[in-house]
């Protein structure tokens, strides 16, 4: 888990940061205004700048570039004249940019909701994938900070695209490594293999958080261990 820093509110924001923003966004209107053949035609989505590159940019206000960064990918898709639908651009592109948003400021959730909310949104499921893997492995980054995530991940991918061995893979993530997540995502690989049909995996999953000694709340080792029983008793049935 990366350490706490102190964040700047905005109003201490140096006036020179302001400037050069309001600077470069005039800059970029003054330049669609003077193509004239701005309105007929799409710009793809470019790479991103070098990550060094935006921070000497940013003047020490990686934060602010961070969200900027963020809000700027998520007006491409909208430019003088037309409206890209977001199943038709780039994903590794738009992967590459928000990693480059989440570089510049750790501790944002923007780019992580930015995948999940609004590109993973689309209906196509190989661009799905793609904002699913940036997620995981983002997630195993931090953890602690971001199991919500991928969280999401999992039933993404096991609701929408129905791939429950990848579900099952992120799920299992969660369990392993997001240990302060709440029951309700550490449990979700026992989910998914009850779904699939594995109860002995299942079933050893909840031993497993049973027995490695981080569970404090009651409510939640009666839940685990009444789930333990009925997943006994589903073996023994089976057999």
């Amino acid at each position: 888990m990366l350490p706490a820093t102190p964040v700047r509110p905005l109003s201490r924001v140096s006036a020179l940061a302001w400037l050069l923003l309001a600077g470069g966004l005039c800059a970029q209107l003054a330049w669609h205004a003077a193509s004239p053949d701005a309105a007929a035609r799409y710009r793809p989505l470019a790479a991103p700048p070098p990550l060094a590159a935006l921070r000497v940019a940013s003047l020490g206000e990686q934060a602010l570039a961070s969200r900027l960064l963020s809000l700027w990918l998520q007006a491409h898709d909208t430019q003088p004249g037309i409206s890209v639908p977001l199943r038709e651009l780039d994903y590794t592109r738009v992967s590459q940019w928000l990693d480059r948003a989440l570089d510049l400021d750790p501790r944002s959730q923007y780019p992580l909701l930015a995948a999940m909310r609004i590109y993973a949104a689309v209906s196509d499921p190989a661009r799905q994938r793609i904002m699913l893997e940036f997620v995981a492995a983002r997630f195993a980054q931090a953890p602690a900070t971001r199991w919500r995530w991928m969280a999401e991940a999992a039933i993404l991918a096991k609701h929408r695209l129905g791939d429950l061995p990848l579900a099952l893979r992120y799920a299992r993530a969660i369990t392993q490594h997001a240990h302060t997540a709440p029951a309700w995502a550490r449990e979700m690989s026992v989910v998914v293999l009850e779904d699939m049909g594995e109860l002995e995996a299942a079933r050893l999953i909840v031993g497993g958080l049973l027995h490695d000694g981080r569970l404090r709340d009651p409510h939640e080792i009666r839940f685990l261990e009444s789930k333990l029983a009925e997943l006994e008793e589903r073996q023994a049935r089976g057999r």
